[in-house]
C-alpha cells in the first residue's frame, strides 16, 4: 500500500468517525469493543503466570528527549536518624517524596484519553474543545472513564524481527503491510477489543545510541496508511514503543495523524512510549505472539491521561 495523501488522511476523518456509533454520550470510545467475553477470552492466555512489564522506568534527569524531566525531590528522609545527627518530633521515622510530571512526551509511558486531542476545536463525539479547561481540567472524557481498568488480549508486531533489521529509521513509519506479515509469519491475527503493540525498535536505538531531540531527529510510530486497518480490526488500543506518530509526519495540515485522527475521530485510546525490548523477548522464545494485558490507568480527577505500568502475562 503506498502512502496516502494529505486529503486521503484528511478524509478518513468521516470514512473512519465513530462519533454516536456507541450513542451520544460515550465517553469510552474504543474501549467499548473489550467485551466481557473478551476479557474472559484473554484471561485464558495467562498460561504460565509469568508476568513482563512494558513501562519505562520514570527518570527524573533531563535528556534530548525529555526536555522538562519529572521532578522528584524527598519530603522526609532517613538522613542523619542512624548517627543522631537529626532529631525529629514525628512519631514516626518515615521517608516520603513529593513527584511532579508532564508525561506527555516521548519518554513516560502514559495513557492518552479522549481529551488529549482536538480537531477544528471538537473533541471524540462531538464534544466542544473548551470542556477541557484551565481552570477545571478535562471535564468530560478525562482518564477516569478508564479507572476500572482495561484488561484485554495483547499482540506484538516486531516490525524489525518482520523486516530484519535492528530498527526503523527515523521518519520512516509502520505500513500496513508489516502488520498483515506479522499475522502470517507468526500465526495470529488482530482482534476486535485488542491492543495492538507495534515494536519499530526507537527504544533499542535509544539504548544503544542515546537520546536524540525527536522533534528535530525525527521519529517513528505506525504510518497513516494503518488507520483504516485499525479502523476494520477494531482494536481498543494502539501502543507503539514511541510517541505513535511519524515524526515528520509528511502532512501540512495534519502533523500527528494517529493523535488527531485516532483519538478525535475514532474514539482510540493510545499508549504511548512502552517499552516492549523483555516483551519482544519473551514472545520470540515462546514463539507465541498474544497474552493478556492490564492496564491500570491511575484515576486522576479531569486528566487527559495517566502514567501507566502495562504488564503483559504469558
Amino acid at each position: 500500500m503506498d502512502i496516502p495523501t494529505e486529503q486521503e488522511v484528511l478524509s478518513y476523518f468521516e470514512k473512519l468517525c465513530n462519533w454516536g456509533r456507541w450513542g451520544s454520550d460515550d465517553q469510552r470510545g474504543t474501549l467499548n469493543l473489550i467485551s466481557p467475553q473478551k476479557t474472559q477470552q484473554a484471561l485464558s492466555l495467562a498460561t504460565e503466570g509469568t508476568s513482563i512489564s512494558c513501562a519505562r522506568t520514570i527518570q527524573f534527569d533531563s535528556s534530548l528527549d525529555s526536555q522538562f524531566p519529572p521532578i522528584h525531590f524527598m519530603l522526609e528522609s532517613g538522613d542523619g536518624l542512624a548517627t543522631g545527627d537529626k532529631v525529629t518530633n514525628r512519631s514516626i521515622q518515615a521517608a516520603s517524596d513529593f513527584i511532579g510530571m508532564a508525561f506527555h512526551g516521548f519518554t513516560i509511558t502514559h495513557l492518552d484519553s479522549l481529551s488529549h486531542i482536538f480537531w477544528e476545536g471538537k473533541m471524540y463525539n462531538g464534544r466542544p474543545s473548551n470542556l477541557v479547561s484551565t481552570s477545571l481540567g478535562a471535564t468530560i472524557e478525562s482518564v477516569v472513564v478508564a479507572k476500572t481498568g482495561i484488561l484485554t488480549r495483547g499482540v506484538l508486531v516486531d516490525v524489525p524481527m518482520i523486516r530484519g533489521i535492528n530498527w526503523l529509521e527515523r521518519g520512516e513509519g509502520v505500513m500496513p503491510e508489516d502488520i498483515l506479515t506479522a499475522e502470517k509469519q507468526c500465526g495470529f491475527k488482530v482482534e476486535e477489543g485488542d491492543v495492538l503493540f507495534i515494536r519499530t525498535g526507537q527504544l533499542h536505538r535509544r539504548n544503544t545510541e542515546g537520546p536524540v531531540d525527536i522533534k528535530t531527529s525525527g521519529g517513528t510510530a505506525c504510518q497513516a496508511a494503518c488507520l483504516p486497518l485499525f479502523h476494520e480490526r477494531g482494536i481498543a488500543m494502539i501502543a507503539a514503543d514511541t510517541g505513535n506518530d511519524v515524526i515528520p509526519s509528511g502532512y501540512q495540515s495534519i502533523p500527528s495523524p494517529i493523535h488527531q485522527v485516532g483519538i478525535v475521530a475514532m474514539g482510540l485510546w493510545i499508549l504511548d512510549n512502552p517499552d516492549l525490548e523483555e516483551l519482544a523477548k519473551a514472545c520470540s522464545q515462546r514463539n507465541r505472539w498474544e497474552f493478556l494485558i492490564t492496564i491500570n490507568p491511575l484515576p486522576l480527577h479531569n486528566t487527559t491521561g495517566s502514567p501507566v505500568n502495562p504488564v503483559a502475562i504469558f
